[in-house]
């Protein structure tokens, strides 16, 4: 089980973690709660209602790992559109955003959290790691928590295809991304195996 998670009889992962790699984990995390930044009930009265109701923002964040987090949900994938095209989508894309960014944003949010919630109860359970165990539910939270930090990490690498990754095999190790580089292939290998636990 080192590295890679098993499923679990009746449904669920498990992965043994070190203390450095419950440590690794929890500082990413954290670190993407910030990026995403507080919700909008979050500075408010606590009032339903207006959360309800509350728009978000229309335009796209500035910061490139939170655009490739919440992208625009209209895009020529052909090419560059015509410029009345273009203008379309840009409106399409703010009117979409407007209504979905918030809830994307209190979801992953949500899932980070139960990245941290449950490594900080792995941590207080001992010294030297342990053994994570998800349930059904935990596991998919902490898929789409590995593939948001995956995400901004890749980002911040410039990763845009196979190609680039392939690079990355080979950065010699006194290349200063090499400890991101290591870290977004670790979460890959994560991902990829918690991702066979959820198959039929």
């Amino acid at each position: 089980m080192p590295g890679h998670f098993e499923p679990l009889p009746g449904g669920g992962a498990a992965v043994a973690l070190d203390d450095v790699e419950i440590s690794i984990i929890r500082s990413l995390a954290v670190q993407l709660l910030e990026l995403i930044g507080p919700g909008p009930a979050e500075d408010a009265d606590d009032d339903p209602l207006a959360e309800l109701f509350s728009e978000g923002p229309s335009e796209p964040p500035a910061d490139p790992v939170l655009k490739r987090l919440f992208p625009d949900a209209y895009s020529d994938p052909e090419g560059t559109p015509q410029a009345r095209e273009a203008e379309e989508q840009r409106a399409y894309s703010a009117e979409f955003r407007r209504y979905t960014e918030n809830d994307l944003r209190a979801g992953k949010r949500d899932n980070a959290l139960a990245v941290i919630r449950s490594l900080d109860a792995l941590a207080s359970a001992g010294e030297g790691g342990a053994v994570l165990k998800l349930s059904t539910e935990e596991s998919q939270q902490w898929l789409s928590a590995l593939n948001d930090l995956r995400l901004a990490i890749g980002s911040r690498l410039e990763i845009t295809d196979e190609e680039d990754t392939d690079l990355l095999y080979r950065l010699p190790d006194e290349d200063p991304r090499k400890p991101m580089v290591m870290a977004y292939l670790w979460l890959g290998g994560l991902q990829e195996t918690l991702v066979a636990t959820l198959l039929p």
